[in-house]
């Protein structure tokens, strides 16, 4: 029987992510995201389509929101597609 003091260590848990010095874009120098670069954009979406996070993808909060736009744009062209 467990008694109530008794415990059991509680385990680290590893980070998924690791940790970068800068996003990808900031380490280029990129000022812009062109909606037409598909490989770019196709490395920050799911199978399914949907856009990576800031802590999965490693980018900064504004050019995360010049992907999203980036990708929502290249979406309504027909350049990446909404859902695989």
């Amino acid at each position: 029987m467990s008694r109530p003091g008794d415990r059991k260590p509680k385990r680290k848990r590893k980070s998924r992510f690791r940790e970068q010095a800068k996003c990808r874009f900031c380490r280029e120098k990129v000022r812009e995201i062109d909606y037409k670069d598909i490989a770019v954009l196709g490395k920050l979406v799911t199978q399914h389509g949907k856009i990576f996070s800031r802590k999965r993808s490693g980018n900064c909060a504004t050019h995360q929101r010049k992907v999203k736009h980036a990708i929502k744009w290249a979406r309504y062209l027909a350049l990446l597609p909404y859902v695989t």
